[in-house]
């Protein structure tokens, strides 16, 4: 099976049994020619999840200002429907961007990964660029990090800092934080005075939206789901912070 699912040749697969590098459910495997439920047992390699079930879609959507993250609005706006309506799968989005922001949007089927990685608990971190007004300091940045009070309650961002000023009177930041509170980047910035003109998410825990233009789709690659379904299986528990990627 991990040989259809395009892990490796099934003699290498063997290999990874003899060596130990391959665990089901946790345990690691011994025996040649194990079986394995797609549906229900949960395949690693090496400490990297594999998905075997086919049934499964994750993709990636860079989604534009102006769409909502909805799969039908009531009030007829654009929505999610224009990106998902040429896939067999049922897709659905993991988690929402206001319709301001535009960036990273993970659309799948899989009700289970969904869970963990939306689900605030869980602490999924998120990345994000914001164009800001005025001209921001390393110390605002300090103030983000320490933590600031909201009407909702105390935040902190996990990383805060500088990447350029955009043009005369703005400034580009990146916030990166774990909260799912609503608009809660946009909350923040304002909250110690630097409105956002503009806000792109870049990364959702381990996926950045590298070169995906507005508007488009792709697939998640092999190494991306991996490390994903790493993440959800451990209960949303992220790498270390010089590996990390993410904000929202």
């Amino acid at each position: 099976m991990l040989a259809a699912a395009g892990v490796a040749s099934r003699r290498v697969i063997e290999n990874y049994i003899v060596e130990g590098r391959i665990e089901v459910n946790g345990e690691i495997v011994t025996e040649l020619g194990r079986r394995v439920d797609a549906a229900v047992d949960k395949i690693a390699v090496d400490g990297i999840a594999v998905q075997l079930d086919p049934g499964k879609r994750y993709i990636m959507l860079n989604k534009p200002t102006g769409v909502v993250s909805s799969l039908a609005d009531e009030n007829g706006r654009p929505d999610l429907s224009q990106y998902t309506k040429d896939y067999e799968e049922r897709l659905f989005n993991v988690g929402r961007l206001d319709a301001e922001t535009s960036g990273l949007l993970l659309l799948t089927n899989d009700g289970e990964i969904a869970h963990v990685l939306a689900h605030p608990s869980f602490g999924v971190t998120k990345t994000y660029i914001a164009t800001v007004r005025g001209l921001a300091t390393p110390a605002v940045m300090r103030t983000l990090e320490a933590g600031i009070e909201l009407d909702d309650g105390p935040i902190a961002a996990d990383r805060a800092r500088i990447v350029g000023e955009a043009s005369q009177g703005k400034t580009l930041v990146e916030i990166t934080l774990h909260s799912g509170r609503n608009r809660i980047v946009r909350r923040m910035l304002d909250a110690v005075g630097h409105p956002v003109l503009e806000l792109v998410r870049r990364s959702f825990g381990p996926l950045n939206l590298g070169t995906l233009k507005a508007g488009r789709t792709r697939d998640l690659t092999k190494v991306e789901l991996g490390q994903l379904l790493t993440i959800a299986r451990a209960g949303g528990s992220e790498p270390t912070p010089d590996t990390e990627d993410s904000t929202r």
